[in-house]
């Protein structure tokens, strides 16, 4: 497998034109657009809007063949595969090379959008009027990269940049709504797989439940689940794993005799510490405080 340290060997080793900048580059894609079969990794983030026909686009190791008009989103290093690609109408991939961003306040920014984690399954499928802002901030960057370049340049692209993350924040929202609708709320099946995994012995036998277990559980990407979680109910998947582990723990503490050390251990935790203080901060009491109260109550 190829990695690509810089956009100029990205596109001598795909057979596109060489980039008008080092560190940022632009790729249109027509029906004939030259990606043959390829594995790689490169030390960019890549934004991309396509339309396929056939083929498959995989990142993550997650294979994704849809046909409406999709987002999608790749950080530096991760695997991009191509496969048999048809493009059904035009397209466009964007690729910033993480050393463009150094100094710049997206550096930090860019890293916070989950969507960078999901896999490609979970990529983000535009209605029409969608579909035509994104152009309409490509074309703001076509312009601005075909220019001489000035002390502006690098803002501008940026900034066109950054604003085509905060809409895709908006619209992955929308889709979260849409999804839930269309299926019910994830809240609930996550809510299902948990009971199951107390239910099946998972804590004795398996420890704290993880949100990475959970989610390939329910066939969706860690960050994915937690984001759309977050929609549903303000709480990422890791928060509603603590309040179900503390929900569970104030039964026990009420009703089983048994010392917190043997309580903590059935609810999967490898020592007490860790217990009484998740305990704590869920409740504003240690285990025992909370065991004295509901005595005297």
């Amino acid at each position: 497998m190829r990695h690509y340290k810089t956009l100029s060997e990205l596109h001598t080793g795909n057979g596109w034109p060489p980039p008008e900048n080092p560190l940022f580059s632009l790729v249109g894609c027509q029906q004939e657009c030259p990606l043959g079969d390829r594995e790689f990794t490169a030390d960019a983030y890549v934004i991309g809007l396509k339309k396929l026909k056939a083929g498959v686009i995989m990142y993550g190791r997650t294979p994704y063949d849809n046909t409406n008009g999709s987002m999608y989103f790749m950080k530096p290093r991760q695997i991009i595969e191509m496969r048999n690609l048809q493009f059904e109408e035009a397209g466009f991939m964007i690729f910033i090379h993480e050393d463009y961003l150094h100094g710049h306040e997206l550096f930090n920014v860019i890293q916070k959008y989950g969507f960078f984690d999901y896999e490609v399954n979970e990529a983000l499928h535009l209605s029409p009027k969608e579909e035509a802002i994104m152009w309409e901030l490509h074309n703001k960057i076509i312009t601005e990269y075909n220019n001489n370049p000035d002390e502006y340049s690098r803002e501008i692209m940026l900034g066109h940049v950054a604003s085509i993350l905060m809409y895709s924040q908006r619209y992955y929202k929308r889709q979260f709504i849409h999804r839930t609708d269309l299926s019910g709320k994830t809240v609930t099946k996550f809510n299902t797989v948990l009971q199951r995994y107390f239910d099946e012995g998972g804590l004795q036998n398996k420890g704290l439940p993880s949100v990475n277990a959970m989610a390939e559980q329910l066939h969706l990407s860690p960050r994915y689940l937690s984001d759309l979680l977050k929609q549903e109910t303000g709480k990422t998947a890791l928060e509603l794993i603590h309040l179900s582990l503390i929900a569970e723990a104030k039964n026990l503490l009420k009703t089983a005799d048994r010392s917190i050390a043997a309580i903590a251990y059935d609810l999967g935790f490898e020592n007490t510490s860790y217990f009484t203080r998740l305990f704590k901060k869920q409740t504003g009491m240690k285990p025992l405080e909370f065991r004295k109260n509901a005595s005297m109550n």
